[in-house]
């Protein structure tokens, strides 16, 4: 989680042809509270919709894979633990919510959990985008040629590449479960990864640039690749069966296009962050704002592909819209079975008490 604790400084331009002394030559510690009423008010807003949209999203994608539709393919798998990080990542959301406006109220132990939990799930989340991009490239240019790499990517091996992916994302959450701590800024106490001095602008930096490669730049030329691979095969084939693969392909294409849209403008701004910290391009107080600003606005744009990787899954992916629909019919027939049952249970008992009474009053005369 990104935070805008840090102060930087203002640089004013120094005149070399005047030969006055002036304090105002020197650096001055730029004050952040606009960009921290700023993060009060607009990560609660943010993280609020996403935590509920995406909450009722993957419970719903969990829920369909749990009760009508088996894992038969290796993107099953990748669906499963998709939605899983997705949730996990979600959960999050509440602590630094009531950071932002509160502080961090929640010890030492629970700041290192949250932390790492945010990384992990995020960069998890990227990387098993690229797999299932990967395994339905795969799937729809079966031939002779991706055969042998097809058989890599078979069924049997999906625990092994998702072990891999969540061993990846864990490595990256380290820091984070190592470095973070509870340090009162501005009368508040925030939960902030402080890495030891001699080291902390090259470990941050490199650590996030570090993320951006493989929660963005990996996953983002696997897609690219997928795409470029899966258009030219479309452009050979006949009308009639490019217009099934191109049905077949939605799901590819909109994951590359939501993932471009949301993931881009975050790691732009997260490069340029990292690069700044080393060589320390932002010398003004007011641009220094924006970066936090830009920084806290593209992180909530890539947040909210925990809530749309479902509704891809629903409305574009045609096969599992249906698995939902069937769902749905499942517990509207097993509805009305329990209401026939109920009904007939009041019948049979309406039925015996009205046989006792009549029994009781024969019984009597």
């Amino acid at each position: 989680m990104e935070s805008s604790e840090e102060d930087y400084y203002d640089y004013t331009e120094y005149n070399n042809n005047s030969s006055n002394f002036s304090y105002d030559d020197y650096q001055t510690i730029c004050e952040k509270s606009d960009v921290r009423s700023f993060v009060r008010i607009f990560l609660p807003v943010v993280f609020g919709l996403c935590l509920v949209i995406g909450l009722a999203g993957n419970a719903l994608v969990l829920a369909v894979y749990a009760y009508c539709k088996q894992l038969k393919t290796l993107t099953d798998v990748f669906i499963v633990h998709l939605a899983v990080a997705d949730l996990l990542l979600l959960l999050t959301l509440p602590f630094w919510a009531a950071d932002a406006v509160h502080g961090w109220e929640l010890g030492v132990t629970l700041c290192k959990l949250v932390s790492s939990l945010y990384t992990i799930n995020f960069t998890c989340s990227m990387m098993l985008l690229a797999h299932i991009s990967l395994d339905q490239y795969l799937a729809l240019m079966a031939g002779d040629r991706s055969r042998g790499l097809a058989q890599i990517f078979q069924k049997k091996h999906s625990g092994k590449l998702c072990f891999g992916g969540w061993t990846v994302a864990c490595f990256l959450g380290i820091p984070d479960l190592v470095f973070s701590t509870v340090s009162e800024f501005h009368h508040k106490k925030r939960c902030l990864a402080m890495y030891p001095s001699d080291v902390a602008h090259k470990a941050k930096a490199s650590l996030e640039v570090m993320e951006v490669m493989i929660g963005f730049l990996f996953p983002l030329l696997v897609m690219l690749y997928c795409y470029i691979c899966v258009g030219r095969a479309l452009v050979m084939l006949p009308a009639e069966r490019r217009s099934r693969k191109w049905r077949s392909i939605r799901v590819l294409l909109a994951m590359v296009g939501v993932f471009v849209v949301t993931q881009l403008p975050y790691n732009v701004v997260k490069f340029f962050r990292a690069m700044n910290i080393v060589y320390t391009f932002v010398t003004h107080c007011g641009l220094s704002k924006g970066l936090d600003r830009a920084m806290q606005i593209t992180e909530g744009l890539a947040l909210t592909h925990c809530c749309l990787n479902p509704v891809l899954y629903t409305f574009i992916g045609s096969s599992f819209r249906q698995h939902v629909l069937k769902c749905a019919k499942g517990f509207g027939d097993r509805g009305r079975r329990l209401a026939r049952v109920r009904e007939q249970q009041e019948v049979n008992i309406s039925l015996n008490s009205h046989s006792q009474s009549q029994e009781t009053s024969t019984f009597s005369i």
